[in-house]
């Protein structure tokens, strides 16, 4: 009896033994056969969001951020473009260079003796401009004919008058690149041509054959195209003498000359060569010492705000830099002018540079009104700002350096001058 107990309780553990094996086994199959996710499901699952990426700020104009880097005298020192006494640097033209940080200069016949000496001026001054923020402007008149500047080593080019009288646009911008050329050559980086001028006035005292023409068309399209060669060369082309100095019986130079024409003709005549040059891109106006009566009946036009802003800005359109003619000509100290209170006066106008020429005093008196004028709040700080930063974005464009230079090869050049003349 036991032994068949014992047998039988062998089997009810064989049993549920077996049972037990086969749930487990079959669970185990079903999830070995189970899929990890539908196809559906696949579908129904949100695609992951992508990480946000942080919104990259544009760079920031180098010229505004240089402009964050300046004093309030190394900003003035932009305004002010002055000359050198003598044919070599000298310890107060380096005062104003470390004082003042003048923004650039002009050269005269009287400071340029040959090749050699003339690079070393040059190269000696930017040397000293080395610690100062901003390169400078390094400019000169070199209009070809009867003014020039430039070593007298160096073959004539021909007169706008001539150049207007063969009316040859190749000839024009043949001429303007090779102005360019040579200025590059000698380190400068700024020239004060061409002259737009209409020689209306065959008894004008300073223009004469300095003006291509005494037709505005054919000024018009002479002058742009020797713009343009300047401006190939890598040299910014100062446009003058705006309004128009053709019509007039008055050298600027020794009195204050008055033009009496109204808006119409003046459109139609001297305003047409600068209108058209401003559209076709010039970068530099100069602004003359004129009394355009039915513009301005009682201010200069360098210091004029209905000529430089409402003529020359709002009417024509520019936006680049304004330069007035050298303040120590006798329009502005032979006259009722002072010529520190007309300098503040020109950059309210609009201008952006003053150009002092001559006699370290007046140059000095004219750095100081305008420091005066800035202090006592005439000249806000936007104003101030403004007008800078239009002379630093145009030296930025052109890539304006105090990058020393070699003797020139005088040959070269003339050899280019000749060519360009017998291929005329």
């Amino acid at each position: 009896m036991k032994r068949l107990i014992h047998m039988f309780c062998l089997i009810i553990v064989f049993v549920l033994g077996s049972f037990g094996c086969g749930q487990s086994q079959s669970d185990e199959g079903a999830d070995q056969h189970l899929p990890a996710e539908t196809s559906l499901e696949q579908d129904l699952k949100p695609e992951p969001e992508p990480e946000a990426v942080p919104e990259q700020a544009p760079p920031e104009d180098p010229v505004v951020q240089q402009m964050k880097t300046l004093s309030v005298a190394e900003k003035i020192g932009q305004l002010v473009i002055i000359g050198i006494e003598g044919s070599q640097m000298d310890d107060t033209a380096r005062r104003l260079l470390e004082t003042y940080h003048v923004g650039g200069f002009i050269f005269f016949k009287d400071n340029i003796q040959n090749p050699s000496q003339a690079v070393r001026l040059f190269n000696e001054i930017k040397e000293a401009n080395a610690q100062q923020p901003i390169p400078l402007w390094m400019s000169i008149d070199e209009e070809g004919g009867r003014v020039t500047r430039l070593p007298d080593e160096l073959s004539k080019l021909p007169a706008s008058g001539k150049i207007g009288k063969e009316n040859n646009s190749d000839l024009a911008a043949a001429v303007g690149k090779q102005i360019g050329k040579r200025l590059a050559a000698f380190g400068l980086n700024l020239v004060y041509a061409p002259v737009l001028d209409v020689n209306s006035n065959p008894g004008n005292p300073v223009i004469g054959d300095r003006a291509f023409s005494d037709q505005a068309e054919v000024v018009t399209q002479l002058g742009i195209a020797q713009m343009k060669g300047i401006q190939e060369s890598g040299v910014v082309p100062v446009i003058k003498h705006f309004p128009g100095h053709g019509d007039t019986s008055v050298d600027s130079h020794t009195g204050l000359p008055i033009v009496n024409h109204g808006l119409e003709r003046l459109n139609q005549l001297e305003l047409l060569p600068f209108r058209e040059a401003v559209t076709e891109g010039a970068n530099v106006v100069m602004v003359s010492h004129l009394l355009i009566t039915e513009v301005d009946s009682s201010t200069p036009a360098s210091f004029s705000k209905p000529v430089i802003t409402g003529l020359l800005r709002e009417k024509l359109g520019f936006r680049g830099v304004v330069i007035t003619d050298d303040m120590t000509m006798g329009a502005i100290t032979g006259g009722e002018y002072d010529i520190g209170e007309a300098a503040v006066q020109s950059i309210l106008a609009g201008s952006n540079i003053v150009m002092v020429g001559h006699d370290y005093v007046l140059e000095e008196t004219v750095i100081q009104s305008l420091t005066n004028a800035v202090q006592e709040g005439r000249i806000s700080e936007e104003v101030l700002n403004d007008r800078v930063q239009t002379v630093l974005s145009l030296k930025h464009k052109h890539n304006v350096s105090d990058n020393k230079v070699e003797i020139p090869d005088i040959e070269s050049l003339n050899n280019e001058t000749l060519q360009i003349l017998n291929n005329k």
